[in-house]
């Protein structure tokens, strides 16, 4: 699956961040945690150029720390990004992000030159809810609907500190049909652009593979899961998901998993780690070049198609110019 989902609403909020992000002196780029690569926008990356970023990954209540360690020390060491596990319902983690931003942006910080800071993020990765929980006060609309956010907000956190928050944005493409997947599973994607059982089989091939004790804790299976199908047959039986005849309704069990999955009732997880990640972006650059290298077959094999035409076309005209001159 590939997803292209660009609404128009988004489009403009990729053309209002680049017009005033030449005002800002500090990027927070929120990202989910169960999906610490995967819920990068590389849009954001090219239009922030120089201004330096904060990287916070968020819902970290819901991932596996060690995998989340992962990403930290991959990022402070290949791009030395500053970033932390962080969640809005932490108060610890909120009393610190004031001196986490601090640092990077030193040279302001007061009444007279207050930090400018922009929150963005894809939809869904809860930028809203790290507004709302920064200002004491639900100022701007928080759900479990991507996309909610769609115009900016400049609000004052305290003397030294602005935020001014941005809508959740997609990018045009998202290359990596493995990165389309783990966004769709945690919720990123509209479900109404997805086919829910397809994400859940991916899904649960994820959890089979990766964290098969969750599952059997969360479901009571009396084995080791092994295949997807089947596995979501069992949760749909088991929640009720059935139709007249005692059918399994396969919708409904991808709803009760993709819900479990997503509210964290499963249990942490993360899906992807760096090593995954590189591994399938290797393949994502095969894939390219061989369709580039067909494109190129294509146009070579052509090119004596189109001579032999051009040459009929050429005699032609030579014909009929001989023709001309034999009458004259």
């Amino acid at each position: 699956m590939s997803v292209q989902w660009f609404p128009g609403h988004m489009n403009k909020a990729r053309r209002e961040i680049e017009k005033v992000m030449t005002q800002v002196d500090l990027v927070i780029e929120v990202l989910d945690a169960r999906i610490p690569d995967s819920s990068q926008n590389p849009m954001l990356t090219t239009l922030r150029g120089e201004v330096p970023v904060l990287r916070l990954l968020n819902k970290k209540d819901l991932a596996e720390h060690e995998r989340v360690s992962l990403w930290l020390d991959h990022w402070r060491e290949a791009d030395q990004i500053t970033a932390y596990p962080f969640s809005t319902n932490d108060k610890g983690d909120l009393a610190k992000l004031s001196s986490w931003v601090q640092k990077l942006v030193p040279h302001r910080g007061s009444a007279e030159k207050p930090i400018r800071a922009m929150i963005a993020g894809i939809p869904n990765v809860g930028k809203s809810s790290l507004m709302n929980a920064l200002l004491g006060k639900r100022v701007a609309k928080v759900g479990n609907e991507p996309a909610v956010t769609k115009s900016q907000q400049k609000l004052r956190v305290n003397d030294g500190f602005q935020i001014l928050d941005t809508p959740g944005i997609l990018w045009p493409k998202i290359e990596n049909p493995d990165a389309s997947y783990r966004l769709a599973v945690t919720g990123a994607v509209r479900d109404t652009a997805i086919d829910y059982e397809d994400v859940a089989l991916v899904g649960l091939k994820f959890f089979i593979e990766q964290y098969s004790d969750a599952l059997i804790t969360r479901y009571k299976l009396k084995k080791p899961p092994v295949d997807a199908f089947e596995t979501l047959e069992i949760i749909g039986s088991k929640r009720g998901a059935l139709r007249a005849g005692g059918k399994i309704d396969m919708h409904k069990a991808a709803e009760v998993f993709l819900s479990d999955v997503r509210s964290g009732a499963i249990g942490p997880y993360v899906m992807e780690t760096p090593d995954m990640v590189a591994s399938e972006w290797v393949k994502v650059e095969e894939v390219k070049a061989a369709k580039e290298a067909a494109r190129q077959a294509r146009l070579q094999a052509a090119i004596p198609q189109r001579q032999q035409q051009q040459n009929v076309e050429y005699r032609s005209k030579r014909d009929e110019t001989d023709t001309t001159r034999d009458e004259e």
